[in-house]
């Protein structure tokens, strides 16, 4: 079973991403996430970086209409 939850490192690392770029993703509220504890430990669900990749495709999909 996969874990419910992921790390900035995991989303880094699935994304191919930075950890900047991965952290910017959180703050921004493109990536939805919640802090854990008290030292502010972000923590994303899979269902939520799932959606963040269809949505990508999807808004991938229609700039490429747009140009042709």
């Amino acid at each position: 079973m996969s874990p419910r939850f992921l790390k900035l490192e995991d989303v880094q690392e699935i994304l191919n991403i930075s950890s900047q770029q991965a952290y910017s993703l959180v703050r921004s509220g493109d990536l939805p996430a919640i802090q854990v504890g008290g030292r502010g430990i972000w923590r994303i669900e899979a269902a939520e970086l799932e959606s963040y990749i269809q949505r990508q495709y999807d808004a991938s999909k229609a700039k490429a209409h747009e140009e042709a």
